[in-house]
C-alpha cells in the first residue's frame, strides 16, 4: 500500500482511522489542534504536519474529519489550506458530514489534477474503532477505484452513489432514518411500559422480529450528539429539492428532549421523562 495518507482531525472518528492505517503499515501524516491527540498518533508511528497545506504537500490522499461545513472550508480553502499544498494527482476525501454544496465549493477551488471525493461515514464511533466504517462516496468512480487500497484498512463496505455530493445525500438519508428510528423506538417502549410490559423483556423480543435493527440493539451505547446538525442538514436539503419532511421535523423536535440518561432510564424499565411530560 504505497500511498501516503494525510488525516486532518483526530477526534472520535479520525483517530481510529489513523490507527487502522498505521496497523496496515500505511505512511500517515496527521494534523489537529489537539496536540495531545497528535502526540499519541506520532507515538504510534504517524508524522505530524505544521498546517493543512504542509500535510497535503506530503500526502497522496488527504482525509478530512473536521466537524462542520465551516471547518471543512477553513481547512481546505484557507490561506494555508489543503488545496494550497495539494499536488496534481492527489485526492482529497471530505469525510465530514456536510452539505453537498460545501463539497461543490471545495471541488471548484481545487487546482488542476487534484480530485475531491465526498466520502461520508456511517457506522459511528464503534464502526470506526472496529475498522468497519460503511463509506458513502460521491465523485469520480475511477478516482475512487484508484484509492481503494487505502480505504480497506478502516472500512467494511464502500458504496459509490454518484457524482460529487451524492455521498452526503446518502449520509443525510441515513441520518434521517437513524434519528427517526430512535424517536419511534423510545416512544414505542414507553408506550409498552405504561401498558404494563417490561421494557427489557420487550426489547429482547423485538430483536427476534421484523422490527429488529442496529439502532434497537445498540440504543444504550449511542451518544445522541449530532441530531441537531444532522436534521438541520436534512431540512436544508429538503428545501433545496422542494420536499415536505414531516417525519424529520418531528424527529428534530423530539430529539431535543431525549438524553443519554433518559434512554438509560427507559431501557431499565423506568419512565422516559420527556414522554411522561406530554
Amino acid at each position: 500500500m504505497g500511498a501516503k495518507v494525510g488525516v486532518i482531525g483526530l477526534g472520535a472518528m479520525g483517530s481510529p482511522v489513523v490507527g487502522h492505517l498505521l496497523a496496515a503499515e500505511v505512511d500517515v501524516v496527521v494534523l489537529d489542534v489537539d496536540r495531545a491527540a497528535v502526540a499519541a498518533a506520532v507515538a504510534n508511528g504517524a508524522r505530524d504536519a505544521s498546517d493543512p497545506a504542509d500535510l497535503a504537500a506530503r500526502s497522496e490522499v488527504v482525509a478530512v474529519f473536521v466537524p462542520t461545513d465551516e471547518d471543512v472550508c477553513e481547512v481546505c480553502l484557507g490561506p494555508d489550506g489543503v488545496l494550497g499544498g495539494a499536488r496534481a494527482g492527489s485526492v482529497v476525501l471530505l469525510c465530514s458530514s456536510v452539505r453537498p454544496e460545501t463539497c461543490e465549493r471545495v471541488a471548484a477551488a481545487a487546482p488542476p489534477g487534484v480530485h475531491v471525493l465526498d466520502t461520508a461515514l456511517t457506522g459511528g464511533v464503534r464502526g470506526a474503532e472496529a475498522g468497519e466504517v460503511n463509506l458513502l462516496v460521491g465523485g469520480d468512480a475511477a478516482v475512487l477505484e484508484r484509492i481503494r487500497p487505502v480505504l480497506e484498512p478502516w472500512t467494511s463496505a464502500v458504496h459509490h452513489l454518484g457524482p460529487l455530493g451524492a455521498g452526503q445525500v446518502g449520509k443525510t438519508a441515513n441520518n434521517l432514518i437513524h434519528w427517526a428510528q430512535i424517536c419511534a423506538i423510545t416512544e414505542a417502549l414507553e408506550l409498552a411500559r405504561r401498558a404494563g410490559v417490561s421494557v427489557p423483556v420487550l426489547r429482547r423480543a423485538l430483536m427476534d422480529g421484523p422490527t429488529d435493527s442496529r439502532t434497537l440493539r445498540e440504543l444504550d451505547r449511542m451518544r445522541l450528539t449530532w441530531h441537531a446538525k444532522d436534521l438541520a442538514n436534512t431540512a436544508a436539503m429538503a428545501e433545496r429539492v422542494d420536499l415536505g419532511i414531516p417525519v424529520a421535523e418531528t424527529a428534530r423536535d423530539v430529539m431535543r428532549g431525549i438524553t443519554v440518561a433518559d434512554v438509560a432510564r427507559l431501557l431499565a424499565g423506568d419512565p422516559l421523562h420527556l414522554l411522561s411530560a406530554r
